[in-house]
């Protein structure tokens, strides 16, 4: 009798007769036919049920045991014992670097149990699986979990590829050679191919990364056919939002050229992760659930001749009721505590392990440190068809540390271990290690010629080379159209004709489209918002992306600009998803280094949700050396209206301006926008620099000047003089603007000259964030260089020879402006306007009024600048704050 059997027996079944001839049946068809036919016939019987008005409640759950039964397993073919001494050498040179890093500083930190838990399935991967670029292969993509950086620095210093002096210098980066606390390719750019910390960011960023491999196999610009995204994270890890949010539309894609593998070790930073649960069992309905292939890896190879006695289904019952919290007190103990505790929950457990010692039953391992299990579960996940994989590996956290961390709530931050521990790992792992120089934690590494290390270098010339291992430059070369290519926007507006930047972008945008060079490699993605950026002429023009094509007729079929998806579609349209958005423009932006393929993304979104929504991405996109454009739409604070308070941007180029990588713009004429685009064209794709760029555009119509010669660098710099003031007035403001905002100091320009007869000068700050580093830099120059010819800044260059106060205004808070004050000439006067508070519904001239940024409060700001250097009477300022009907007892309004 089965285990089944006999367990649905022992609950009091009603007809055990009846019962036995239906598992018979099933156990005849599963024998004869295979477990695909048995599949089919029970999903018949269930829809059957079902249809006849029964409910028969679901579960995506299984049985607490291996997925793969041990008769089925693929064995490891691999030399076992050249592989696990390899691993115990890299288990010691891992613990060691931090060990020893932290014996000098104390505070570096480092983490030595999550490499512990997983060096076995890092080890088969490297060994048997994982390939590297080569002349037929495109390379296995690998997010490596984070906290593990030791162990693959340690299988890279066997390799020969690290040295012992980057070793010593693990966390201490800053006089170069050292190596990064986690995978950072910014810091080492030819190593970590991906950054995965911070949490839940390495899985959602894999799945947009296998997605984006299929978009370019379908558009015929690379063969990825046989080429994997792995992506490790911790069980942990998976209660980050993002780790699951886009589980779903990997299995609508079918994305079967990736596998995540979840180090299910039961524990987080504090304690367990599902203390009175089973992580692998909720794991599982969320993957299951989400129409993934899921395959759990629990138990290693000793529970098998148990679980093949368990004839009543008692071990299986026991091992599902377990919580993790039990299980993690297990491994913190010993095989007696286990025997008492695990198996003393029913007699017959003990019984059945009876014949076995204490020992033998600690001996007892899960199959995440068993190497066979481990490989038939990596096989399986390679080789399976039409559905991502996951799979749930049950480990260890420390193992190996013993009882100074293994299976102990501080084992995540335990970085220090004492003498007596550092000895107890050495005998553990038979590290030839002599006690005398036990003090020194040294490094262990055999001669070159050693068949264990030769044995590591044929398994990795078998795969095409090492891992990881990063491209920094494409070896395309492409071609950028010239600026004069843009020539309908580089115009001015035709008389009567009013556009917005957004319109002009979209210009821009299908002029790159139509390239011959660079045409197929602009990677538009967006976010359902296409019509609100007038860009839905695209859809017929390039078509959405979609593996199936269109098995639809489109309910617009009959319009110019209809819905169109398309096999070889050049858009990539994420839904209402800024995260999925942003992590498909990294996968693209990135390309050059992944593919070995120029791509350029334009990412078009709502401003408002961009950077506020999405910073982590865009930070783990510098660290990556992401290339590309995000393009914030109806951007700043007053441009959006009535959209409220939550649509209204007035910070996301604070946000931009911490990145070092990121150069901001907010370009107000079409012509701005023109020279920035392509001019970032150039640098990241013909001269291949690590930047990307961050260019806020509005969708408010109005005439654009056209440029005139000579303009091109300042736009680029960050300022230049749009227009020169009355040279026959005597007195002078300058005002300074960006965005939509500057045409209100145009508009006060002219209230000063007309009603005050004063002139003003106006400035386009498309990047005041470029010019405050500019001004930073020659800062830092003059510090550290204080008896060399003193750097002047470009904005104090540019103002030198003007006259009069500085006022600066903006769509965004003031902070945005205030970056630049230190780099004015000292003996001026600079005022700063601003967006400040919450944004609000109303029109745009409500709404500028409320937040005092408009013409009026630019002239009067202007006036009363005048007046505190004495240049005119102060009751001027008081009268134009009466001529223009501004409230003087109006609340401030960051405090609405």
């Amino acid at each position: 009798m089965s285990a089944v059997e006999n367990q649905v027996t022992a609950n009091t079944d009603p007809d055990a007769q009846e019962t036995k001839e239906w598992l018979d049946a099933l156990a005849a068809v599963l024998e004869q036919e295979g477990p695909e036919r048995a599949h089919y016939l029970m999903e018949r019987l269930i829809d059957l049920a079902r249809q006849s008005g029964s409910d028969i409640p679901f579960s995506a759950n299984t049985a607490y045991v291996n997925t793969i039964p041990a008769h089925l397993e693929t064995h490891c073919p691999g030399n076992l014992e050249y592989e696990e001494k390899l691993r115990s050498w890299m288990r010691w040179n891992a613990m060691a670097m931090v060990v020893k890093a932290n014996r000098v500083d104390g505070d570096l930190g480092g983490h030595l149990s999550s490499f512990a838990s997983l060096a076995n399935m890092l080890g088969i991967g490297f060994n048997h699986f994982w390939k590297a670029p080569s002349d037929t292969h495109g390379g296995d993509l690998l997010y490596i979990q984070g906290h593990s950086s030791p162990g693959v620095y340690a299988r890279a210093f066997l390799e020969g590829r690290l040295t012992e002096d980057q070793l010593l210098h693990f966390r201490r980066e800053v006089d170069g050679g050292g190596l990064s606390s986690y995978p950072h390719p910014k810091l080492m750019p030819n190593f970590w191919q991906f950054p995965t910390v911070s949490m839940g960011l390495g899985p959602l960023m894999a799945i947009y990364q296998a997605r984006f491999l299929k978009y370019l196999h379908a558009r015929s610009i690379a063969d990825t056919t046989d080429r994997k995204v792995w992506a490790f994270c911790g069980d942990g890890e998976m209660d980050e939002p993002e780790s699951l949010g886009a589980i779903g539309m990997a299995a609508r894609e079918k994305l079967d050229n990736l596998v995540i593998v979840v180090n299910c070790n039961l524990q987080r930073l504090d304690g367990p992760v599902r203390g009175n649960g089973k992580i692998i069992q909720e794991l599982e309905a969320d993957f299951r659930g989400a129409g993934w292939n899921v395959v759990k890896v629990i138990w290693g190879p000793g529970w098998d001749a148990l679980l093949q006695k368990d004839k009543e289904g008692i071990l299986r019952k026991v091992m599902m009721e377990t919580v993790d919290g039990e299980y993690q007190n297990y491994k913190a103990k010993d095989g007696a505590y286990v025997r008492k505790h695990f198996f003393g929950k029913h007699p017959k457990l003990l019984e059945m392990v009876a014949n076995m010692t204490d020992d033998d039953i600690w001996r007892l391992t899960r199959g995440g440190h068993d190497p066979h299990k481990i490989y038939a579960a990596f096989k399986v996940a390679q080789e399976h068809k039409g559905q991502p994989t996951v799979l749930l590996v049950k480990t260890i956290k420390g193992f190996g540390m013993g009882k100074h961390g293994e299976a102990r709530n501080t084992a995540h931050n335990t970085k220090k271990l004492t003498d007596e521990a550092v000895r107890e790992m050495r005998d553990r792992y038979s590290i030839p290690i002599p006690d005398d120089k036990l003090a020194d934690i040294p490094f262990y590494k055999p001669a070159d010629d050693a068949p264990e290390i030769k044995y590591l270098h044929e398994r990795r010339a078998a795969l095409g080379g090492y891992l990881p291992a990063r491209r920094q430059q494409a070896d395309e070369k492409l071609a950028v159209p010239p600026l004069s290519a843009f020539q309908n926007v580089l115009d001015a507006t035709a008389e009567g004709r009013e556009v917005s930047s957004t319109q002009a972008y979209v210009r821009i945008l299908t002029t790159l489209l139509k390239d011959s060079s660079v045409g197929a490699r602009i990677v538009p993605v967006l976010v359902d918002e296409s019509r609100t950026f007038g860009m839905e002429g695209l859809f017929r023009q390039v078509g959405i992306f979609n593996q199936q094509g269109q098995l639809y007729e489109p309910v617009d079929k009959d319009q110019v600009m209809y819905y169109r998806e398309d096999k070889a579609g050049q858009i990539l349209q994420e839904g209402i998803n800024e995260a999925g958005g942003m992590s498909s423009w990294i996968a693209a932006a990135t390309s050059y280094s992944t593919n070995n393929r120029v791509m350029v993304p334009f990412y078009t979104y709502y401003s408002m949700f961009g950077m506020q929504r999405i910073g982590d991405l865009v930070w783990a996109a510098a660290d990556m050396r992401a290339r590309g454009f995000l393009m914030g739409g109806t951007a700043g604070r007053t441009t959006l209206n009535g959209e409220g308070l939550q649509h209204e941007d007035g910070h996301s180029h604070l946000f931009a301006a911490a990145v070092p990588n990121c150069l901001p713009y907010d370009p107000t004429f079409g012509h701005e926008l023109a020279v920035i685009i392509q001019d970032g064209m150039r640098r990241m794709v013909e001269d291949q620099e690590d930047v990307f760029y961050y260019i806020t555009i509005m969708n408010e119509n109005y005439a654009h000047p056209g440029i005139k010669p000579g303009q091109e660098e300042g736009i680029l710099k960050g300022m230049y003089l749009l227009q020169k003031g009355d040279e026959s007035l005597k007195q002078r403001v300058q005002l300074i603007g960006s965005g939509t905002i500057l045409r209100e100091s145009i508009f006060a320009a002219e209230l000063l000259k007309n009603d005050w007869n004063i002139a003003a000068d106006i400035w386009s700050a498309p990047s005041l964030t470029l010019v405050a580093r500019d001004g930073q830099d020659a800062e830092r120059w003059n510090l550290v260089n204080p008896t060399k010819e003193q750097r002047v800044p470009y904005v104090a260059q540019l103002l030198k020879d003007t006259s009069g106060p500085i006022v600066a205004t903006t769509d965004y808070m003031r902070a945005f402006a205030e970056q630049i004050r230190a780099f004015i000439p000292k003996d001026r006067t600079y005022r700063v306007l601003g967006t400040d508070g919450f944004g609000r519904s109303d029109s745009r001239a409500k709404l500028r009024e409320f937040f005092e940024v408009n013409r009026y409060y630019i002239t009067v700001a202007a006036l009363k600048s005048l007046a505190e250097e004495g240049k005119i009477d102060v009751k001027v300022v008081e009268q134009a704050v009466t001529k223009y009907n501004l409230d003087p007892n109006k609340p401030n309004p960051v405090t609405q």
